[in-house]
């Protein structure tokens, strides 16, 4: 327990910054501790001490795992960036952290010397000043993607160049002069872009209402429950089901209400398809005689293989027994 690590040279980290339109390839250095157990005795003895004379302590292995370890932090980010994960969440993701390491770590370690890595504790991860300023100045360009954040700071700066424009030592009429060459030179004003930004929104909002849309089979579009020509109520969606309390979803559960997807009628294949005939209309297979099918009674949830469920519910955990009989 307790072998302290730090990285003398940085280790490169690729993080993946969706909301940026780029990744950043950034140098982290960190610190911790790790902790490993021999799992296989026979292993270790064979292929670490076997052919030792005298005593084999643990100093005579120190440096060569802490060494190997050092080395897997290499690999082991590069799993942890293709899962989405950035420098400044080392720290605070130990469980997914020793996994990386213990991936990178299993040929060397488990599968040849029967060690197992059962715990890694970074202190600390940083990456150096340039790296860090690259990441911040990215992050504030893509703040002023959005037109109306770009608005805003043009007009705080016009704002400035307004005040600084009332003290021009040439009187303000020059300063103001000034500032209305500019304005042109740059060929963009705020209100411009305020249009801009609340034309994004408009077309947003538009797209969100049109995904909402529904079209009744008297040819009416709607976007509440009923349609606004007939009345009839808006058909579940594909694949969906609707509630006794009337709202339509397409999960296990209600999102209105919470309450369990109603159980279909027929019998459950092995295969996973429904069927209200004698054969399967999936694979083919004959609807068993006399075996019971199986169905949470708590939550609803119904197994994958419902003639031989496994021994506990794995929506809710309650065990399996003849109360989730489907009658």
């Amino acid at each position: 327990m307790n072998n302290t690590f730090g990285t003398t040279s940085p280790v490169p980290f690729r993080m993946k910054y969706e909301d940026l339109g780029r990744p950043f390839t950034v140098n982290v250095k960190c610190n911790g501790t790790y902790t490993f157990r021999i799992s296989d005795p026979v292993l270790f003895y064979v292929n670490v001490c076997g052919n030792v004379s005298g005593v084999f302590d643990r100093k005579n292995l120190d440096m060569q795992i802490r060494s190997e370890f050092l080395d897997s932090l290499n690999p082991a980010f590069s799993e942890l960036s293709e899962q989405g994960k950035r420098y400044d969440q080392l720290a605070g993701g130990q469980a997914y952290v020793k996994d990386a390491i213990k991936n990178a770590l299993a040929s060397n370690w488990e599968n040849s010397r029967g060690i197992l890595l059962t715990g890694v504790f970074i202190n600390s991860s940083t990456i150096s000043d340039s790296d860090l300023k690259k990441i911040q100045e990215y992050e504030d360009k893509a703040w002023l993607r959005d037109p109306s954040n770009a608005a805003t700071l043009l007009a705080e700066a016009q704002a400035e160049a307004m005040k600084t424009a009332a003290g021009n030592s040439g009187g303000a009429a020059m300063g103001f002069f000034g500032m209305n060459l500019a304005s042109q030179a740059g060929g963009m004003s705020a209100q411009n872009l305020y249009a801009m930004g609340a034309a994004q929104q408009q077309a947003a909002t538009a797209q969100q209402a049109a995904s909402n849309t529904w079209k009744c089979a008297c040819g009416t579009d709607n976007t509440g429950k009923f349609c606004n020509n007939c009345g009839k109520a808006k058909p579940a969606p594909t694949g969906g089901w609707k509630c006794k309390c009337g709202a339509e979803n397409t999960g296990k559960f209600c999102a209105e209400c919470g309450a369990p997807k109603p159980a279909e009628d027929g019998w459950n294949c092995s295969c996973g398809a429904v069927n209200k005939g004698k054969f399967c209309a999936g694979c083919g297979k004959q609807k068993p005689a006399s075996a019971p099918l199986y169905r949470c009674d708590k939550c609803g949830w119904e197994p994958a293989d419902p003639f031989n469920p496994p021994k506990f519910c794995a929506e809710c955990g309650d065990p399996f027994n003849d109360s989730d009989i489907m009658k």
